[in-house]
């Protein structure tokens, strides 16, 4: 068993525990940690940020899964999820703060620090952090003796007014607009968990989600269109009973130029001789091939209604926002038609037993535009 960080900020700890307190959400990004560090039987310990208190003790009982359904608003922006069990819950003036002098002093994180500096809180900016054992131990204790025998800590009047402020999440009301700054987590895109990865590992990364993207559109019953170069290595991630799927030729009438550009995208998924969807899967640093593709389509058929996507990792969903927005792009209206979507959300529809009864609409809910 080992013990996680898992954070809320007060507004979406009030809907957490409003729905149940048995289902706790994790940003895209957190997908990769999800799955290599938490195992059934861990516990989650709960931070609250901005008032920097522990709040509840969580045993995850089932999970990593992808569910971008509203719970926290709509959009939801916590789709990584666990099932989970409370095994204690604290409201904000019984969250025992992290300055409390016998919390301080025992924790390996802050008891070498100054209280009044800053530096001990580069773990409590990303969830999913993993605590010594002596830590999480002493910290899941400390909030049941909490649970059993509270004691109060008003908040202060600084406190009450910045809550107000901030609030961030409208419990699902949709008349209210969501702080995007202030989200359940306190989170920096930097992360000590980047990865190198060779070349040929690249390419067969993006060969598996490139065979993914197919294999949702072949379920969903569109044709499929694969580069010539690519196809072979495709198919062995592809069932053979999809096989017939996957067209030989393009059964479009454009001039030579759109047609070449055509060939050359990732991923087509066509219904009646004619695009209805385009991929590009973007697991490399460098983005800009797929994007620049998606516009030269654009421009060679300045009418043509085909939804464009860029599939790519977690890690790369603000920067491949950032350039479609682009201003060179926007001549093309490139934002209006191309959207970025996650590995995440693939893996999900992959692993859906619900994909055959599926209508690729459910794309559209939860891509991401610029």
């Amino acid at each position: 068993m080992k013990y996680h960080l898992n954070l809320f900020n007060p507004e979406t700890w009030a809907v957490f525990r409003e729905l149940g307190a048995t289902v706790s959400g994790f940003s895209e990004r957190h997908w990769r940690l999800a799955n290599e560090r938490v195992s059934q039987g861990d516990i989650f310990l709960c931070y609250l940020t901005h008032l920097s208190r522990w709040c509840g003790v969580l045993e995850v009982e089932s999970g990593p899964y992808f569910d971008a359904s509203p719970r926290y608003s709509n959009p939801d922006p916590y789709p990584v999820r666990f099932q989970v069990k409370p095994i204690a819950l604290l409201d904000l003036e019984s969250a025992v703060p992290i300055r409390e002098q016998r919390v301080w002093s025992t924790l390996t994180i802050t008891r070498q620090q100054e209280m009044g500096r800053s530096h001990w809180t580069g773990f409590f900016r990303s969830s999913l952090g993993t605590f010594e054992n002596a830590d999480g131990e002493f910290l899941e204790r400390l909030i049941k003796e909490q649970v059993a025998n509270p004691q109060r800590y008003p908040l202060n009047n600084k406190q009450r007014r910045d809550l107000e402020r901030n609030k961030s999440v409208s419990t699902r009301k949709p008349e209210v607009k969501a702080k995007v700054s202030d989200h359940k987590e306190e989170d920096t895109s930097s992360t000590s968990e980047t990865t190198e990865h060779s070349a040929g590992s690249e390419s067969r990364e993006s060969i598996r989600y490139q065979a993914k993207v197919a294999w949702i559109g072949a379920v969903m019953q569109y044709d499929i269109w694969l580069p010539r170069g690519d196809k072979a290595r495709v198919l062995e991630h592809i069932p053979q009973r999809l096989h017939d799927k996957f067209l030989d030729e393009l059964p479009l009438n454009y001039n030579d130029d759109t047609l070449r550009t055509i060939q050359h995208i990732d991923v087509l998924w066509l219904k009646d001789r004619a695009m209805a969807r385009a991929f590009e899967i973007e697991h490399t640093t460098a983005i800009y091939s797929g994007l620049l593709r998606m516009a030269d389509l654009l421009a060679l058929q300045r009418n043509m209604n085909i939804r464009l996507h860029i599939v790519a990792p977690v890690d790369k969903r603000e920067r491949v926002l950032r350039e479609i927005g682009r201003p060179a792009f926007s001549l093309l209206n490139l934002h209006k038609q191309c959207s970025y979507l996650s590995y995440a959300l693939i893996d999900w529809l992959v692993q859906n037993p619900n994909l055959p009864d599926m209508r690729d609409s459910v794309i559209d809910r939860y891509e991401k535009t610029a």
